[in-house]
């Protein structure tokens, strides 16, 4: 047997036997490596709401609850036929367009949950409270001329999840899912001044919230992780209802005496959110 040879054997069972205590090393680690128990954090992340473009207003004229009319003048005309942009109207008149939503954001919250773990699998619920601001607009535009904005700014959420995944050592992948709730901020603009506008809204709306996620424990306490999240809100407990005085022929009051009530045609408001997590287990 060769001197090279006898070196060339020797290299590779190193070799081997590093690797081999390197897979055991990371076989212990996790089997060692305990996901179970209460722990407290904070979230950091960057939302963004989906575009809604081509969003517009839909109308209820006889107060049936069906928001599916069509407001017209006394000739019969659409009163809303120079149409609808997706921000807030600068003036009047639809050739001048409309400003952009600020529709991402920084966000910044605090978590409470705990897990359990069963083998490599570990299962578990986790609670979140943040702050965000979002914004998100649109504007129609009459035949007056006028323009009318509906405006809602997201302020804050809360949510509830339950998430399940595989522990590969000092690292977890998830899935995650639960409900949310979201405080949203209304308000209505209008240059229109033949009528008054009543509205009706609800500060909050409730919805739906998935993702997936990765952790790391650093010290078996300390944890750093990278989230994914979209939720749902469903917001549609805002409307105006455009009533007198004015005079008969006013487009509003038309069909009914009463009035006219008005929403934007989404109701739906989806939030994408990438962060960085760190917690504390106990």
């Amino acid at each position: 047997m060769t001197h090279a040879f006898k070196a060339g054997l020797l290299a590779k069972s190193l070799l081997v036997g590093s690797l081999l205590a390197g897979a055991i090393g990371g076989a212990a680690q996790a089997q060692t490596t305990d996901w179970s128990g209460p722990y407290v954090g904070a979230v950091f992340g960057y939302a963004k709401t989906d575009a809604t473009k081509g969003e517009q207003f839909k109308f209820d004229k006889n107060l049936d609850g069906q928001f599916n009319d069509t407001v017209n003048t006394a000739t019969g005309a659409n009163a809303f036929s120079p149409g609808f942009c997706d921000g807030s109207a600068r003036t009047s008149l639809p050739s001048d367009g409309c400003v952009g939503d600020n529709d991402e954001n920084w966000e910044l919250g605090a978590r409470a949950g705990y897990d359990m773990q069963f083998g490599a699998f570990v299962v578990g619920a986790v609670a979140e409270l943040e702050r965000v601001r979002i914004q998100d607009r649109v504007s129609a535009f009459s035949t007056t001329p006028a323009f009318y904005t509906l405006d809602r700014k997201l302020k804050a959420m809360g949510a509830v999840r339950l998430r399940a995944g595989y522990a590969m050592g000092p690292y977890l992948g998830y899935v995650t899912g639960g409900v949310a709730r979201g405080q949203i901020k209304h308000a209505f603009t209008t240059s229109n001044t033949a009528n008054t506008f009543v509205r009706r809204d609800s500060d909050n709306a409730n919805g739906t919230q998935f993702g997936l996620g990765v952790e790391r424990q650093l010290d078996g306490r300390v944890r750093l992780g990278l989230e994914y999240l979209q939720t749902r809100l469903d917001d549609d407990g805002y409307t105006v209802r455009v009533q007198g005085p004015a005079p008969a022929t006013n487009p509003f009051i038309l069909t009914n005496a009463a009035g006219t009530d008005l929403r934007r045609t989404e109701d739906e408001m989806k939030i994408h959110s990438v962060r960085l997590t760190a917690s504390y287990r106990f």
